[in-house]
């Protein structure tokens, strides 16, 4: 199994940006899953993170997986459009003070119509509403190619980067970090 190398960055915001992102259509509803079946995770996670080799939620049981989702720190909130769900945020709130964003994406088929940058901000705006001292987050090179920019954008700034190896899949596909 080859071992490619990936660009891990990582990066963080200190205060709420005050950003303009008006709704690019209507129809759209963010839920806040607070006990999401272990079943419904999975069927996100795997949707929104199979272009982007998401392996590391698929390598917990559901056990495992379960004892993090249903953590009232843990939250998970889905994106919805016209009813069906179009993406989710993830953020872990078991530090003090500190919020991570653990998972964000679309599915495939939501891409490139504005939701994404409105997804965004509309976490960036629940997540100060908690008053942390810090967010942050990390992606990297298996990563949309528009992550880093549109976080950036969003008002994060890269604090570390970082070049680590991962084994491909049994379909050499490169697994996420």
């Amino acid at each position: 199994m080859a071992h490619p190398d990936i660009a891990v960055y990582h990066l963080e915001m200190f205060a709420h940006p005050q950003l303009d992102v008006p709704a690019p259509q209507d129809g759209l509803a963010v839920v806040h899953a607070k006990t999401p079946p272990v079943p419904y995770y999975r069927f996100l996670y795997n949707i929104v993170g199979e272009e982007y080799n998401w392996v590391s939620r698929r390598q917990l049981s559901d056990e495992e997986l379960g004892a993090i989702l249903h953590d009232p720190r843990n939250e998970v909130h889905v994106l919805h459009v016209d009813g069906s769900p179009a993406g989710f945020a993830e953020l872990n709130r078991r530090q003090s003070d500190e919020v991570e964003l653990v998972q964000f994406g679309l599915m495939p088929e939501f891409i490139g119509h504005g939701l994404g940058t409105w997804f965004l901000k509309w976490t960036i705006d629940t997540v100060w509403s908690y008053v942390p001292k810090r967010f942050w987050l990390h992606t990297c090179t298996l990563d949309h190619p528009s992550a880093v920019h549109i976080y950036t954008k969003a008002g994060f700034v890269q604090f570390k980067e970082e070049t680590i190896r991962r084994p491909l899949d049994d379909n050499n596909r490169r697994l996420e970090p």
